[in-house]
């Protein structure tokens, strides 16, 4: 399993002041924003440490303590709340080089005015209505990506939004440290999944490189029978197996040889400090079999994963395992694969050859060997199962040459309508918001991929957070999207690109 991805973490808490006020009044402020601090901290929403920072009234100190957040390697992001009036100017310089997400949390140290006793040292005190006015056109002056929360603290919706944003700040961390292998090169004549890594790692932070499969070969052959045995002890456990698959069994083998795999995929990317990865089935090397249950589980463990070289969709999968680190519900590789189009509500019936991830599943999964007729390799193990029903959205990554491009739908993941009893594989089965056709003639409109990462543990507003601050486009797909508005907004999204990125 990789660390959990909030150990360690924080957000710093910034509040905003003046010296106008006084130091009486200051030390107000400072015990007030304490407060609302430690609120948030105390949130369970919250799955990273809320840090207060000495209130600022500076220019001076405003820079010097966002310096600190660009350089500290346990600040995931900050959030600002001008208690009192803080005149925004002074903002200017440390905003200009934040490098850290930040959220604006409109609010006030307590829900409920003290109607009778009001007075103008209270209104001075009190004045965050005033104050974040001026601190937000700064941040809208100067371009500043940020999430804007209005509300007080004690509101669980409020609470919510917090903790969504502060997951995905997590994730924005997680792509600018990402180290990513490629085991070989991408398929062959695909174009989706072709892409810039030199763009990737200067905007994303993800870093991409490829290694040769036998690398990778040389430490599968290496692994010793303890170490299959034990994971072939936890398939026991965790899965259901046929009596020829379990020890003893006619075709034991396949399963010891897909532990083996695991093992070596495991010290090859512990060793690299590697959080995603992927492979190619046409280009396996020695390996013996093309990695199935291996990578389903890693990706339960939380790695990302890209089939055919896709590594686009590996990084964005490694980056939603970690929005999504501890929530129920899952997060997986995932393809649109075919449909159902009888009368009724259309479905979409989603797989891959093996590769999707355990933690979106419904069922116990069963480990099953059956011919693969791709490769050209010996029958390989994999983990077969249902994902689980309920909301949850697809995202895929594409490369359109000037900009990056994520399409994301929102879905409701329904039981199929049969059983699948001779289908060899994991698989999702969904119907697309708003329907089957808008939904699907957006995507194909808007160039979204074949291959897409599908979770039930990540929201559409984390994924909008997490593009508006990687500066990527978002085309998002949800029950509001009609055909023309969404025909009008591409257009316009063109537009905006095209002007942003000057002459």
């Amino acid at each position: 399993m990789i660390d959990d991805p909030f150990a360690g973490k924080e957000v710093w808490f910034l509040t905003g002041s003046q010296g106008l006020y006084g130091e009486e009044t200051l030390r107000q402020v400072a015990e007030q924003s304490q407060r609302v601090a430690a609120a948030v901290d105390a949130s369970g929403e919250v799955p990273v440490r809320v840090v207060w920072q000495p209130v600022l009234t500076s220019s001076d100190a405003i820079r010097e303590l966002i310096g600190r957040a660009n350089e500290s390697p346990a600040c995931v992001g900050v959030i600002t709340w001008m208690h009192t009036f803080s005149p925004a100017k002074m903002w200017i310089a440390g905003l200009d080089a934040l490098r850290r997400p930040l959220l604006h949390l409109h609010t006030q140290a307590d829900a409920a005015l003290p109607w009778a006793t009001i007075d103008m040292d209270f209104m001075n005190l009190n004045q965050a209505a005033h104050g974040d006015r001026e601190f937000a056109f700064v941040l809208t002056r100067l371009k500043v990506p940020r999430t804007t929360v209005a509300g007080h603290v004690s509101d669980p919706a409020v609470a919510a939004r917090i903790g969504s944003w502060t997951r995905a700040a997590a994730g924005v961390a997680e792509a600018g440290a990402l180290r990513l292998a490629r085991f070989g090169d991408n398929m062959r004549d695909v174009a989706v999944t072709e892409g810039d890594k030199v763009e990737a790692q200067l905007r994303v932070g993800v870093s991409v490189s490829t290694w040769g499969v036998n690398d990778l070969v040389s430490l599968v052959d290496d692994v010793d029978d303890a170490a299959v045995d034990a994971l072939v002890a936890e398939y026991l456990d965790l899965y259901d197996l046929a009596a020829d698959l379990r020890p003893g069994g006619a075709r034991h083998g396949s399963v010891r040889y897909q532990a083996r795999v695991e093992a070596g995929l495991r010290e090859f990317l512990s060793k690299g400090s590697f959080g995603a990865f992927t492979t190619n089935f046409e280009d396996l090397g020695g390996l013996r079999q093309l990695p199935g249950l291996a990578v389903q589980r890693l990706m339960a463990a939380g790695y990302g994963f890209g089939g055919e070289g896709d590594w686009k969709t590996a990084a964005l999968l490694r980056v939603l395992k970690v929005v999504g680190a501890g929530r129920p519900g899952g997060t997986s590789f995932m393809e649109d694969y075919t449909y159902h189009l009888a009368p009724g509500t259309p479905k979409v019936l989603g797989a891959h050859m093996l590769e999707v991830c355990p933690s979106i599943a419904g069922d116990r999964p069963r480990v099953e060997v059956h011919p693969l007729s791709i490769g050209g390799r010996d029958d390989p193990a994999r983990l077969v199962f249902t994902a689980a029903t309920g909301p949850g959205v697809v995202v895929g990554w594409a490369d359109l040459g000037d900009r990056f491009r994520w399409v994301a739908n929102e879905i409701d993941l329904v039981e199929p309508d049969e059983p699948l009893p001779n289908l060899p594989v994991a698989r999702a089965v969904w119907e697309p918001r708003p329907d089957f056709s808008t939904a699907t003639e957006g995507w194909l409109t808007a160039g979204g991929p074949h291959h897409t990462v599908l979770s039930t543990a990540v929201t559409a507003d984390e994924i909008g957070t997490l593009a508006d601050h990687l500066g990527i486009e978002l085309v998002q797909i949800d029950a509001e999207t009609t055909r023309r508005g969404l025909a009008k907004e591409l257009r316009w999204s063109a537009a905006y690109y095209r002007l942003a990125q000057g002459i």
